[in-house]
């Protein structure tokens, strides 16, 4: 079903494009008063690491940006216009909504967070996104050790794509189990924080 020589030529392209990929800067995000049409081309020149042969499932449009807005999980436009703090808002929406539930990212970056709240928040995500962007590149190139022709023990390494697919599938599972369930702790206590058996001296 698959060749392996073309999973491994697309796999070193896409590891490259990787290391290089960088979410822009607080202050490389344009504060001028963006319309709509001109915020969807950005974000998707922003958010540029779909393959192609998946661009023509539109994941930014007007309507879901819209829908963001409505329900309150960003702030609203000034006189329909967009300023680098919602465009700010609409990365990480964008980005996080990979891996988590709306509701879930309205917890993690509430609408109601100060410019300067959301600038420092938006650039320790933008750091923690390059770094997480180059841990998965490295465990890509571990696991498909055999179809890239080296041979480093990793558990999960195998030749054969189906296996990589469903372990990434499983990986991806269980990574946004974990980021739900850290969210979902915030400001409890060992008292509080669910049925948890602790044994007290």
């Amino acid at each position: 079903m698959y060749d392996n020589a073309l999973i491994a030529a697309k796999l070193r392209r896409w590891e490259k494009y990787l290391e290089r990929y960088r979410l822009p800067s607080w202050e490389e995000i344009p504060d001028i008063g963006l319309y709509m049409e001109q915020v969807v081309v950005i974000l998707k020149q922003y958010l540029d690491y779909l393959p192609p042969e998946l661009k023509e499932e539109q994941f930014i449009t007007a309507a879901t940006i819209n829908n963001y807005v409505r329900t309150k999980i960003m702030p609203m436009p000034v006189r329909k216009r967009y300023y680098r703090v919602h465009i700010a808002y609409l990365i990480l929406i964008c980005s996080l909504k990979q891996g988590l539930s709306l509701s879930l990212i309205q917890k993690l970056i509430p609408p109601t967070m100060t410019e300067e709240e959301l600038h420092a928040a938006y650039s320790a995500y933008v750091t923690r996104h390059a770094q997480a962007a180059h841990y998965f590149a490295q465990q890509v190139r571990l696991a498909a050790g055999p179809i890239l022709q080296h041979d480093i023990p990793f558990e999960l390494a195998s030749d054969r794509p189906e296996d990589l697919i469903a372990a990434s599938a499983v990986v991806g599972g269980f990574a946004r189990l974990f980021a739900e369930k850290m969210l979902l702790l915030e400001g409890k206590t060992i008292e509080t924080g669910g049925d948890l058996t602790i044994e007290r001296k």
